[in-house]
């Protein structure tokens, strides 16, 4: 059964989410500020975590920036307040996996909690063998989400993850920018150029600039 941690100072969010996301047979977890929500994350075994950003002690993006730096890859999804195109690239810029503003649907929610964990079981070492998508002397792992270049192990977010794979899978192939939406978001709408120019910056800082060329009025291709 996953562990699903819900962090948000507002209990009745908590509650609410936590009554449609028990009825998809998870466990859920209660934090009701950052600093909680860091003391589970170290004491529990969690899947995958839903963050407010506006939390006491420690804010949200401080809980993501956390996460981000255990060796144990989950899916982190934001649910906030803060609705502006900033604050959503900011988010996902620190690592989160999908950014979804207040007020929500409770279904909506529970379903890309669900996918989020049908991909995660994807790339699990349990359900595949461990396999690799090789350019040169650079490889992309498939199981554990990692870039592998030299001697450097990379841990990438989701995005970042789907976003490189695309590339890596047909190298020197120009990606549109419709394509890699289609590859790493499923719902266009919280996606913009801003959002993807900030992925692909971040891809160049782990996996080398000259890897990645920009064609321009194209999009993106991956080279050796």
């Amino acid at each position: 059964m996953p562990n699903i941690l819900i962090a948000d100072d507002e209990k009745e969010i908590v509650k609410l989410l936590k009554i449609y996301l028990e009825t998809d047979g998870v466990a859920v977890l209660e934090a009701n500020d950052g600093a909680q929500a860091l003391d589970i994350l170290e004491r529990n075994d969690i899947d995958l975590a839903l963050v407010d950003i506006m939390m006491p002690k420690i804010d949200g993006y401080q809980v993501i920036k956390k996460v981000r730096q255990r060796e144990k890859y989950i899916p982190v999804m934001v649910i906030s307040a803060k609705v502006t195109l900033s604050d959503r690239v900011l988010g996902i810029d620190l690592g989160a996996d999908d950014y979804i503003t207040k007020p929500f649907e409770p279904l909506e929610v529970a379903a890309k909690v669900k996918a989020q964990l049908r991909r995660l079981n994807v790339t699990s070492p349990q359900t595949q063998p461990k396999s690799l998508i090789t350019v040169g002397n650079m490889s992309l792992d498939l199981d554990e989400c990692t870039f592998i270049g030299g001697n450097e192990i990379k841990v990438l977010t989701k995005a970042e993850f789907k976003v490189l794979e695309l590339l890596m899978s047909q190298p020197k192939r120009v990606f549109t920018k419709e394509q890699i939406y289609e590859s790493a978001w499923y719902d266009d709408g919280a996606v913009d150029d801003n959002t993807i120019r900030v992925i692909i910056s971040r891809l160049r800082d782990k996996v080398g600039a000259e890897h990645i060329k920009t064609i321009r009025g194209l999009g993106y291709r991956f080279e050796e």
